[in-house]
């Protein structure tokens, strides 16, 4: 797929009012750290998508941003992320939000070899 950042803009912006979609996958696309910004901000206040795909041109910057939206979103229960540029420091923000966050998730998933589920 060819969706970058100024797609997930338009993607992320239409997630703010959505009252209908659960999950989005958005592996393999050209969305990098700013289309992540986009998705976080837009997480502030959805109430229902549950699982959440982003590939490709995700960092460690991206992480720890999705991260920081994880510690109030109460409904995603489900954040892949993998196939993207996030090494042990992007892995360890997410670790710690999982840690230290009282809602309830799943699974996040950021490379075939690192799989965090709550403990």
């Amino acid at each position: 797929n060819q969706i970058g950042d100024k797609g997930a803009q338009g993607l992320a912006d239409g997630l703010k009012d959505n009252k209908v979609l659960t999950q989005l996958y958005l592996g393999v696309n050209q969305i990098t750290d700013n289309g992540a910004q986009y998705f976080a901000d837009a997480l502030k206040n959805n109430k229902t998508l549950t699982a959440l795909g982003l590939g490709s041109n995700i960092t460690d910057n991206g992480a720890q941003i999705l991260a920081e939206v994880l510690k109030t979103n109460e409904i995603l229960t489900h954040l892949y992320l993998n196939q993207n540029q996030i090494t042990d420091n992007g892995a360890q923000h997410l670790a710690n939000t999982l840690k230290e966050n009282k809602f309830e998730r799943d699974q996040i998933l950021i490379s075939d070899k690192v799989n965090i589920f709550r403990p």
